[in-house]
């Protein structure tokens, strides 16, 4: 065999290689996802980059008040980042003064941007038991997300949860290195 011939098929091996890591990285360890929207401000605003952990929850079980994605099942590759605020078993509700009750307990909580509105406390307003994989989410814009208090979205089962958001990387345009047309 040719030098040559050596030379490519180590480089070949070298890219395959690299693929494959890449490929298990993004699959079981972590990847990058984009902020679309509002409902997570003030903590995540649009267009802000995040690092989304996909390994923890793979040996614990998500804490309250964690930011996790999940896909959301009515739209395909769409993808929501929320905060959880109800976990398995317990019983959540929202009175219409917008003070958040778990197991009738008032939660307390400065997460949200705003008192939660009459009009958003949504299916919320009649307790909501949560089973034994489910968790109920909320956005941090309280009155501007689409989030557990919405038949649309409801509880989330922790096997549909991708990960937690990790880390969050400042887009290039908030650096004023690239600048949006």
């Amino acid at each position: 065999m040719s030098k040559v011939m050596k030379e490519m098929i180590s480089t070949l091996a070298y890219l395959l290689g690299v693929l494959c890591l890449t490929w298990l990285v993004i699959t079981f360890v972590g990847q990058r996802t984009e902020v679309d929207g509002s409902s997570m401000e003030p903590m995540l605003t649009d267009g802000d980059n995040l690092i989304v952990d996909k390994i923890t929850y793979r040996f614990s079980d998500p804490k309250r008040f964690d930011i996790i994605v999940f896909p959301f099942k009515q739209e395909k590759n769409t993808y929501y980042i929320k905060r959880i605020i109800g976990l398995p078993g317990e019983t959540v509700q929202i009175d219409l003064q917008g003070n958040i009750y778990i197991n009738g307990e008032l939660l307390p909580e400065n997460y949200g941007r705003e008192v939660i509105a009459p009009e958003h406390v949504g299916i919320a307003v009649e307790p909501i038991v949560l089973g034994e994989d489910e968790y109920f989410v909320m956005g941090d814009n309280r009155n501007n997300s689409t989030d557990s208090r919405t038949e649309s979205v409801g509880n989330i089962h922790g096997d549909d949860i991708v990960g937690r958001a990790w880390v969050r990387i400042w887009p290039l345009s908030k650096l004023g290195i690239l600048k949006h047309q």
